[in-house]
């Protein structure tokens, strides 16, 4: 065989991430908050988007404006009713392959967009259920920090001692104590340790009592002097919080020179004072988590809704864009206008399509985890981003982006989706489902906290198979210290401190 130069000819397939598909698969991603930062960095780009406001919601669309028509809401009715079927979220990357000004989803017509789950996304955001909506009072503004209440105090206090007690205060941790050496602050404020302490004192004085502590003996013996118990007795009890972890009572009555009433009586006023008084105050009132989807009892079941108040509705004006082209424009131009209607055009259509997915993935976690809207976490059951992925006929990556950085708000509270995704353990009963991870650590701490004797973990763990519960010692302990709660020996031992 002569060797040479020749041309062949082969067929192959390969997948290509185009910039549109890489950016439907951002989208999924991105929480409502993050949603609205982009669709303004787009619309700053983009002249055909155009966002309406509430006003304009309710009335008729002006000729030549698209509007971009999201499912909000789904029923999820208490049978095992399915949602309306939707092409979902790999539907929406498979139609990519068509022209550049093609929806990224397949048509939605009119009868689709008609059914009683959904409305529309520029409405009032409720679903088409007369019920009321979400009360907004529930989700609490953030409150002041720890430094803003501080030196809300010092307001107003003038002189050298006053702005040093300013500085001090800016300079607690979150918990309230102050990590700083008070001699570096003497030094960086070029004032005589004194004066620092004067300044410290000031601080000390400030509400919550025991901020500024640099420990916590002393945490626990400002709120002593500001409840007027700081008596020699106490002191001493203070003196010695190592003695009182360790259970050592005899010792203490000794040291303190108190009977056991009196002990008693010093040891559950010292459990009642905060060992961190700044944790309190939030430090991230700006970082307030916003719920993304809003999950509602109804008559018929529940029902899911976006949370629509944190995401514009968005038109393609088609007016203004008849308006360009028909004005004196050179090839380039042509080219960008263009491109600006077919990037609007697909960005409706995107969000539209993930509106539809999330509100497809949560719906079928509200079906699959209803016991937990009925009855708390006990209800919890193990699911996998695989089972909602088969179920919904998506793949367990789409489910895993839609739940990313979203929360859900419902009548038991705020809650991130993925807490619902959870492993489990194993039910006694022959054919139990099992349970959820969270509905095992629930009962033993409702175990615990009802317990008159001290439980061990193999009481525990009999008490749990009685509750048709399937689980290990092991497994008790693991979730037990994941918990924060002690040992059957810690815990005897706090009992006997507490003189219950």
């Amino acid at each position: 065989m002569g060797l040479g130069p020749r041309i062949d000819i082969r067929q192959s397939q390969s997948l290509v991430l185009t910039p549109q598909l890489t950016q439907a698969i951002k989208l999924l991603q991105l929480s409502n908050l993050e949603l609205e930062a982009f669709i303004a960095e787009e619309m700053s780009k983009n002249p055909l988007i155009e966002a309406v406001g509430g006003e304009e919601e309710g009335g008729g669309q002006e000729e030549g404006e698209t509007p971009v028509a999201a499912p909000v809401s789904f029923e999820a009715d208490s049978a095992s009713d399915e949602p309306p079927p939707d092409p979902g979220a790999d539907e929406l990357i498979a139609s990519l392959n068509g022209s550049d000004d093609q929806p990224l989803d397949i048509d939605w017509n009119e009868q689709a967009l008609e059914t009683d789950s959904y409305a529309d996304v520029g409405g009032s955001g409720g679903s088409s259920s007369s019920e009321e909506g979400f009360d907004f009072d529930r989700l609490e503004a953030g409150e002041a920090s720890l430094s803003e209440h501080l030196l809300a105090q010092l307001h107003g206090l003038g002189g050298h001692d006053g702005d040093l007690a300013r500085a001090i205060a800016e300079l607690l941790d979150e918990t309230g104590y102050l990590t700083v050496p008070l001699a570096d602050i003497a030094a960086d404020h070029r004032v005589s340790r004194a004066e620092a302490e004067r300044a410290l004192a000031i601080v000390h004085d400030l509400d919550p009592p025991g901020v500024g502590a640099r420990n916590l003996a002393e945490c626990l013996a400002l709120q002593a002097r500001a409840a007027d118990r700081y008596d020699p007795a106490m002191a001493r009890l203070i003196d010695n919080l190592e003695l009182l972890s360790r259970g050592q009572m005899a010792a203490l009555k000794r040291i303190c020179g108190v009977d056991d009433e009196d002990l008693a009586d010093m040891v559950r006023e010292l459990r009642a004072y905060d060992p961190k008084p700044g944790c309190r105050f939030s430090n991230e009132g700006s970082d307030s988590v916003t719920p993304d989807v809003f999950v509602r009892r109804t008559a018929n079941g529940y029902a899911v809704e976006l949370n629509s108040a944190t995401l514009p509705r968005l038109l393609v004006n088609r007016r203004y864009y008849q308006e360009l082209r028909s004005g004196p424009q050179d090839k380039a131009s042509k080219a960008w206008l263009s491109e600006c209607l077919t990037t609007a055009n697909w960005l409706v259509k995107a969000l539209d399509q993930r509106a539809r997915t999330i509100v497809k993935v949560v719906s079928e976690i509200v079906k699959r985890q209803q016991g937990f809207f009925e009855r708390g976490v006990s209800g919890l059951k193990p699911l996998t981003l695989l089972e909602v992925g088969e179920a919904i006929e998506m793949h367990e990556s789409t489910v895993s982006r839609v739940t990313s950085n979203k929360y859900m708000l419902c009548d038991r509270g705020l809650y991130e989706l993925k807490y619902f995704f959870s492993s489990g353990v194993g039910s006694s009963d022959e054919g139990g489902e099992g349970a959820a991870a969270g509905a095992v650590k629930a009962a033993i701490g409702e175990l615990i906290g009802e317990e008159t004797e001290i439980l061990s973990d193999d009481t525990l763990v009999d008490l749990l198979n009685e509750r048709g519960f399937d689980v290990a010692r092991r497994t008790v302990a693991k979730y037990r210290e994941a918990m924060g709660i002690g040992s059957s020996i810690q815990r005897r031992r706090e009992r006997k401190i507490s003189g219950k």
